[in-house]
């Protein structure tokens, strides 16, 4: 009886109790724990990226240096062309044909030389025949001088008889009025040989307009006629007659004729330094200097032109090339050194109370503002410059927002 009541109880024992719920586990504390952390990182991950004060936007621009240094800095930049000051079409001072040319394009040319020849038939036969006229008119000089002589003999003869009553008055009167017609008639034919003479100097310019030559050192840039053409000063229409043999260019007077825009002529000045640049060469910078500001304006364009002398001589440096040219800052005297300056976009600078005043920006992380009092100098372009307050090389602050202050937070942006 009572095996079966301790069988009984062991039984009881090994039943599963489903009301009851499971053994407290040791790891519940560390999972709260964590979840507790978790919930503190992801906290702070948001403020900083969203609560935290992330700066004012701003953009920004570098100072740049001008003056002290080997390179000017530009006022302003223009196009233009090269152009000769001293350019001929030669031609013959008469109308006649064409009998041989002597140049060809490239050929270097002096002063004076024969650059064509024209067909001398005419002129020759008119100083042909000036020269007969000289010859005849002095033939007549020799003849009426022949004739004066004997006629003041007579006269003086008849001088001594009329005193000696030997002849009449009347036939020594005679006398006398045939030696002074021959004296007039003398003087003119002394006269006609004179005109005779001028006539065929005449005539040996007649002969040397048959050449035609260079009026002055330079190249020829066109061959404009060939033997055989008629050539003449004059245009007579229907493209059959020449104006002229050739084009004579001098390349020593070559400069630089730039158009400038109305609004910006004022930064041009006489005198002043420029830099050029062929659009043939572009990395051949070609010093020049300003000559003149021509005293007019193009009403349709809205420009000034600008005349400007190259410093450099050089056979690559042709008519009608184009170029680029950047006006640039005066240099100092000889023997004065330029003052080391800067310059910066003039938006960089701002009022604030009373001051001319920019921001620089430091390089901290995260970055912060400086403000700086500054000197503002003339305007070079778009750009002001800046004689004390800022330093080349430093970073400052495009367009100041009102907020920005001394010591904020910015973020740059692009």
């Amino acid at each position: 009886m009572n095996n079966q009541n301790n069988q009984a109880d062991l039984l009881k024992e090994l039943r599963i109790d489903r009301k009851s719920g499971p053994p407290p586990s040791r790891r519940g504390p560390w999972i709260a724990a964590a979840v507790v952390v978790a919930l503190l990182l992801a906290a702070l991950a948001a403020w900083a990226l969203f609560g935290r004060d992330r700066g004012i936007e701003v953009r920004t621009a570098q100072v740049v240096a001008t003056g002290g240094g080997t390179a000017s800095a530009s006022v302003l930049d223009a196009s233009g062309y090269v152009v000769a000051r001293r350019m001929a079409t030669v031609s013959a001072k008469i109308t006649g044909r064409v009998r041989e040319v002597l140049i060809e394009e490239g050929m270097a040319v002096k002063e004076g030389q024969v650059m064509a020849t024209l067909d001398p038939i005419d002129a020759d036969a008119q100083r042909s025949l000036s020269a007969a006229q000289l010859a005849a008119a002095r033939t007549q000089v020799g003849n009426v001088q022949a004739q004066l002589k004997e006629a003041e003999a007579n006269a003086r003869r008849l001088e001594s008889l009329v005193q000696q009553q030997l002849v009449s008055r009347a036939q020594y009167e005679q006398a006398v009025a045939e030696r002074d017609s021959l004296r007039a008639q003398l003087a003119s034919t002394q006269r006609n040989v004179e005109v005779a003479g001028d006539q065929l100097r005449i005539a040996d310019i007649g002969v040397d307009n048959t050449v035609v030559r260079a009026p002055f050192d330079g190249v020829v840039v066109a061959k404009a006629a060939q033997p055989g053409e008629i050539v003449s000063p004059l245009s007579a229409g229907g493209g059959f007659t020449r104006t002229g043999i050739g084009t004579v260019v001098d390349m020593d007077s070559l400069e630089i004729e730039v158009d400038v825009g109305e609004a910006y002529i004022g930064r041009v000045k006489p005198k002043m330094p420029v830099e050029a640049t062929l659009n043939a060469y572009p990395d051949w910078k070609i010093p020049a200097e300003v000559i003149a500001i021509v005293p007019t304006a193009d009403r349709g364009k809205a420009t000034v032109k600008v005349r400007v002398a190259l410093k450099e001589k050089d056979p690559r440096i042709v008519p009608d090339m184009g170029v680029n040219v950047s006006f640039l800052e005066a240099e100092p005297p000889a023997g004065e050194q330029a003052p080391r300056e800067a310059r910066v976009a003039a938006d960089a600078i701002v009022q604030r109370d009373g001051d001319d005043v920019a921001f620089v920006i430091d390089g901290g992380d995260p970055a912060t503002v400086e403000r700086r009092t500054v000197e503002p100098g003339r305007a070079i372009g778009d750009d002001r410059q800046v004689l004390s307050g800022l330093s080349a090389g430093e970073t400052v602050v495009l367009a100041p927002p009102a907020e920005l202050e001394d010591g904020s937070r910015v973020r740059v942006v692009q």
